[in-house]
């Protein structure tokens, strides 16, 4: 198992960069701890592939280092990086049995051949295959192999880190959730340092102790689920973390109160003067439906029931709003207004959190 350390590490794919537009990784310093569970998290194209092959070996940043523990690992190759990688699609020998499959890394080190046989077992039993152990591999349904793949990258002890880059995308729906479940099971018992790429926040928040939040080549947020759910640090993590994401209203701010057009609303915080783009955001969970003459007036457009809670789709003064009510309240006619839950209201100037004082 490995600390890692991004230090100044950028990356273009051009022989001579310009400007930053030019770069797929902005310029980043990180040091990701030994031992956690990290996913690596953002839309198409924000650098998540890019990033995971540098620390991999697969690519060589254009500038500065990546070191695992207090090693400089920059130019090594992804071999001697003693790494296990599991990928989108199942990466299994058909013809080998599951037991040989999982004891290949093993075997290939030269490693007892008594250790590779409870080792194997071991893993076997974590990921719930030790009953098909004899069996070919080339049976197996997409979810089993997987498994295998995963098993195969944890059955080393030794190793700095497990990267695993999407590896449920190609799993049926109704077994990811188990698959997760497991996987996080797996991490808290093995304890190794691992790095899950995936699009899907759900996958994200549920498998990580931290979540690193790409967008445009920049880690713009790293945090636990719940911090990057209740205090993000950026409106993009807002809007790309939680369904439906966060609202954001343009304001004027003086000290404790927040001009939204021609409403006041009294914060629970003071704030220094600002200048600039200032907006506040207020997540929907944190908006309740009251009556006329309460809070502010809106326009419900729609109600969508998903089973678990409603989600109010409404308009502020032309501006496009989501709520989410829970199941057991009942919506009606005269709800023609909301209310935010003051101590989750957050302000954000440039697009950036800014902290105010207790009022």
């Amino acid at each position: 198992m490995a600390r890692i350390t991004l230090s100044n590490l950028a990356h273009s794919y051009m022989e001579n960069p310009k400007s930053k537009e030019d770069y797929a990784l902005q310029k980043m310093s990180h040091v990701w701890e030994d031992g956690e569970a990290y996913a690596l998290l953002g839309p198409s194209g924000c650098g998540k592939s890019t990033l995971l092959n540098i620390i991999s070996g697969i690519l060589v940043p254009s500038e500065g280092e990546i070191l695992f523990d207090d090693q400089v690992v920059t130019h090594t190759n992804t071999v001697d990086r003693n790494i296990a990688q599991v990928f989108q699609f199942p990466v299994v020998y058909d013809t080998m049995s599951v037991r040989d499959n999982l004891a290949f890394p093993l075997k290939n080190r030269g490693a007892d051949p008594e250790y590779i046989k409870k080792r194997v077992l071991a893993i076997a039993k974590s990921i719930n295959v030790e009953h098909y152990l004899d069996k070919k591999a080339e049976g197996l349904s997409a979810d089993a192999k997987q498994k295998i793949s995963l098993g195969r990258g944890m059955v080393r002890e030794d190793v700095n880190a497990i990267l695993l880059d999407e590896p449920l995308t190609v799993i049926d729906p109704q077994v990811k959730m188990k698959l997760r479940a497991e996987l996080k099971a797996l991490h808290k018992k093995l304890g190794h340092t691992m790095i899950f790429v995936t699009h899907d926040q759900t996958e994200a928040l549920t498998f990580a102790d931290k979540v690193v939040l790409m967008n445009e080549g920049n880690v713009v947020q790293i945090g636990s689920p719940e911090e990057l759910f209740e205090e993000p640090a950026n409106t993009f993590v807002g809007y790309f973390i939680g369904s439906p994401g966060m609202n954001f209203f343009d304001i004027e701010l003086s000290g404790n109160n927040a001009k939204i057009q021609d409403d006041n609303i009294d914060l629970n915080f003071t704030y220094k003067q600002l200048t600039g783009h200032i907006e506040l955001g207020i997540r929907p969970e944190y908006i309740s439906l009251c009556e006329e003459g309460k809070g502010l007036k809106i326009t419900i457009t729609r109600i969508e029931d998903v089973g678990i809670h409603k989600i109010v789709r409404a308009q502020y003064k032309n501006q496009d709003i989501s709520i989410i009510v829970p199941e057991d309240v009942k919506i009606t006619k005269t709800m023609t207004n909301m209310s935010f839950y003051k101590d989750h209201i957050i302000i954000y100037h440039n697009s950036w959190l800014v902290k105010g004082e207790k009022t």
